[in-house]
């Protein structure tokens, strides 16, 4: 297993997210590229972590809802316990909905911090996917996620 080399956090997640979900699973994309549109229904989150672990999330949700998205959530942050992630390393469910309303026009101040959260969650992911023996794909570079790391907990 070699390191995917991508320059920032963000680009090394979503890469090592497509990547792998490509090569083991699925030809999905996250569309437009942004990070919680393409994660926020879950699936391709329990893709993922089927592609790096096969069989542990058992049964994927893809009804088009709402609810749908949290079922494939709770399937995956569940999926992480099971692998050894602790409580503090995984986001809440919470941190992938919409930051913003299509009502208002007044962000949520806390949307980044939400979606850093997702991402500490993969970054966690792929140091067990890096020592998985279950799992021979491309590593994650964790280096990418050194300042991200130290930077939430100083928040």
């Amino acid at each position: 297993m070699s390191a995917m080399q991508f320059g920032d956090p963000w680009t090394a997640a979503n890469n090592f997210i497509l990547v792998i979900s490509k090569m083991q699973v699925t030809g999905k994309t996250f569309g437009d590229k942004h990070f919680r549109p393409g994660l926020e229904n879950g699936t391709l989150l329990c893709e993922l972590l089927n592609s790096i672990f096969p069989g542990l999330v058992k049964k994927i949700n893809r009804s088009p809802t709402p609810v749908a998205g949290l079922d494939n959530i709770a399937f995956f942050l569940r999926g992480c316990r099971e692998v050894g992630l602790k409580e503090s390393q995984l986001f809440d469910p919470g941190d992938l909905q919409e930051t913003c309303t299509s009502r208002t026009t007044i962000r949520n101040p806390d949307g980044g911090r939400k979606l850093k959260n997702v991402l500490a969650t993969v970054y966690w992911l792929g140091k067990t996917a890096n020592n998985s023996t279950y799992f021979n794909g491309p590593a994650l570079d964790l280096k990418k996620f050194e300042g991200l790391l130290t930077q939430m907990r100083k928040t």
